[in-house]
C-alpha cells in the first residue's frame, strides 16, 4: 500500500467523520459508502455516551468536528512529508489507548497507519465504541488496510513496539512489560496556564474553553494557573461566566459538592463562583470542578521551574512565555503536536 493511497483513505475518513461534526448530524449522500456506515455510527455515539455519561453529545461531536478538520490530504501531506516513511517490512505496533476523552487514542491509531505499519490496539474500556466501526470503514474505502488493523480484547501477543498510555501506575507495569521492545510510555501530565493580570477578557473567556472542555478530563485540559501576587481573581470569575450552565451535569456537580465538602471540612481556604473552585496548591494535577492556582514573584524563575517538572506538563496557555499555546487552543492540536513532546512519527519511521 502506497503512502498516497493511505491519505486518500484518511482523507475520506475526515469527509465521513464531518457528517459528525455537528449536534444535527447532516448525512451527506456523496460520501463513500455512507448507507453501511451512517446509520451504525449514529448508533455507536448513542451506545459510547451510554456507556460513558463524560461522553456528551457536545463533546463528542466537538471531537468529531476537529478531526475532520484535520482529516484533509493538504494537511495529511504536509505532516508526512518530513519523515522517510518508505517502509518495506511493516512491523506490528501494539497501541494500549487511554479513555479519559473520546477517541483520545486516535492520533497513535493514525500515525501508526500512517507510517506503514500494522497496528494492534487494546481499548480503554471507557471508550470503546468509535474506533472499530472507523477501522471498518477504511477497510472499504481502502481494501489494503485490511490485515492492517486489529484489535485485542485479552493479553496482547505478536507485537514488535508499543506504545501505552496510562496512569502513573499502570506505566510503571508497562515499563516493566514492554521495556524489552521498542517503546513510548506515556503517563500523567497535566496543563496549565501562566496568567499577568494584563490579559484582555476574551482571552481569559478563552481559558475557560481550555478548563472546561471535555470537564477537564483531558491530558490538554488546563488543571492550574500560575498568577501574580495580588492577581484580582473576579477578572477570571467574570469571563468564564458563560461557563456556569456545566454545574447543571449532574456528574460534575456530585464532584463540585464533594470536593467542596472536602475542602471545607480540611479548612482549606477556597475561591469560588458556584460551578468552579480555585484552590492554592503546589500539585499540577487538580480534581474535577477546582483549579488549583499558585502565585509567582519572577517569570523567569517560573521558567525554570517549568524546565524542571517539564515530565509532568503538556503544554502551557500564556501570552508572555515563548513555546507557548494560545488561550483557547489547548484542545485543538494539530498533527504535529505529539503527547509529551515525543516524535511518535519519528520514532515509528525508525523501525
Amino acid at each position: 500500500m502506497t503512502l498516497e493511497q493511505r491519505i486518500n483513505a484518511f482523507t475520506k475518513l475526515g469527509d465521513f467523520l464531518n457528517q459528525f461534526s455537528q449536534k444535527e448530524f447532516e448525512k451527506n449522500e456523496t460520501i463513500p459508502f455512507n448507507d453501511l456506515f451512517f446509520d451504525g455510527f449514529k448508533l455507536q455515539l448513542k451506545h459510547a455516551r451510554e456507556a460513558n455519561s463524560w461522553f456528551t453529545l457536545d463533546h463528542v461531536v466537538f471531537t468529531f468536528k476537529n478531526w475532520s478538520e484535520l482529516l484533509n490530504q493538504q494537511a495529511l501531506s504536509e505532516w508526512v512529508s518530513s519523515y522517510d516513511l518508505t517502509n518495506d517490512s511493516p512491523k506490528t505496533v501494539a497501541v494500549i489507548m487511554a479513555g479519559n476523552i473520546p477517541l483520545v487514542g486516535f492520533h497513535d491509531f493514525l500515525t501508526v497507519l500512517m507510517s506503514g505499519h500494522k497496528i494492534l490496539i487494546k481499548q480503554s474500556s471507557s471508550d470503546k465504541h468509535f474506533l472499530p466501526l472507523i477501522a471498518k470503514y477504511l477497510e472499504y474505502v481502502e481494501p489494503d488496510f485490511k490485515g492492517y488493523i486489529n484489535f485485542s480484547e485479552g493479553k496482547l501477543e505478536n507485537f514488535n513496539a508499543t506504545i501505552a498510555t496510562g496512569s502513573n501506575n499502570t506505566a510503571r507495569y508497562f515499563e516493566y512489560y514492554f521495556g524489552k521492545y521498542p517503546h513510548i510510555i506515556r503517563n500523567n501530565r497535566n496543563s496549565l496556564a501562566v496568567l499577568t493580570g494584563n490579559e484582555s477578557t476574551e482571552e481569559l473567556k478563552n481559558l475557560g474553553e481550555d478548563i472546561f472542555r471535555y470537564f477537564g478530563l483531558g491530558c490538554r485540559s488546563v488543571s492550574k494557573i500560575f498568577v501574580p501576587r495580588g492577581y484580582d481573581f473576579d477578572l477570571l470569575f467574570k469571563a468564564i461566566y458563560n461557563y456556569k450552565d456545566i454545574i447543571n451535569y449532574k456528574k460534575y456537580e456530585n464532584n463540585y459538592d464533594y470536593n467542596k465538602a472536602v475542602y471545607l471540612m480540611s479548612e482549606f481556604k477556597l475561591i469560588e463562583n458556584g460551578f468552579l473552585m480555585l484552590k492554592e496548591d503546589p500539585s499540577y494535577a487538580s480534581p474535577i470542578a477546582t483549579l488549583f492556582y499558585e502565585y509567582y514573584d519572577d517569570l523567569s524563575v517560573l521558567q525554570e521551574q517549568f524546565k524542571r517538572d517539564e515530565e509532568q506538563i503538556q503544554c502551557i496557555v500564556s501570552n508572555s512565555l515563548e513555546n507557548s499555546v494560545k488561550f483557547g487552543e489547548t484542545q485543538h492540536p494539530t498533527l504535529t503536536d505529539y503527547a509529551d513532546g515525543v516524535d511518535t512519527m519519528e520514532f515509528l519511521s525508525n523501525l
